[in-house]
Formats: C-alpha cells, structure tokens, sequence
C-alpha cells in the first residue's frame, strides 16, 4: 500500500495551496482520510479528518475555517484546500487512513505515506 500526497510549496502569507494524496494498492473507501504535519523541531500533529462518506469532517483549532479537507473514493484520492496560510503553517504534510477518524485525530493511524513541504513565507 502506497500514499502518495502532492501539492506542496512555497507561499507567500495569506496565500493558498491544495494538498492531495492518491493511495495505491488498496481503496480506502470504506476508511477515514487525513492529513497530519511535522513543523522544523516539532512534533507530528493532527491537522484534518474526514470519514469515509464525506459526511464529517474534523479539524485541529489551528486550522479550523482555513482548512477544507474532502475526498474523491472513485479515485482513492482525498485532498486539502489550505487558505490564508501563515508562517506557522510551514511543515511537511502527511496524509493519513484509518479505518476510524478517531485514530488519525489520535496520530495512531494504520496508513501513512510520504509527505509533501509546505513553506509559507512572512
């Protein structure tokens, strides 16, 4: 099984950037999709979850009304719509499946790929 997120950059604060990941080797249509991000010196964290029908989505407070997570199962395909990016912003950004939305939120995830930079300039 194979994630594999695209979309990553280099903005200028206040711009925007639309992250998306394809996973290869197994659908996850029936799973929760995420995104999580490792900041220069940080830890991972949490970022965005959505549930398998499209119905729910989750986001940390940081991110909440910039963010727009959603998901395309006919293409194994889920994204993220990030707007107003600020300097803060500025980490790699995995993207993430589980079968329950909870375990993203919890970064006890089952699937991960390899992530995608995003720099966001002051």
């Amino acid at each position: 099984v194979q994630l594999q997120a695209s979309g990553g950059g280099l903005v200028q604060t206040g711009g925007s950037l639309n992250l998306s990941c394809t996973a290869f080797g197994r659908t996850f249509s029936s799973d929760a999709m995420g995104w999580v991000r490792q900041a220069p010196g940080k830890e991972r964290e949490f970022v965005a979850a959505i549930n398998w029908s499209s119905t729910f989505t989750y986001y940390a407070d940081s991110v909440k009304d910039r963010f727009t997570v959603s998901r395309d199962n006919a293409k194994n395909t889920w994204y993220l719509q990030m707007n107003r990016l600020v300097p803060e912003d500025t980490a790699v950004y995995y993207c993430a499946a589980d079968s329950k939305l909870l375990n993203l939120e919890r970064l006890e995830y089952e699937y991960s790929g390899q992530g995608t930079q995003v720099t966001v300039s002051s």
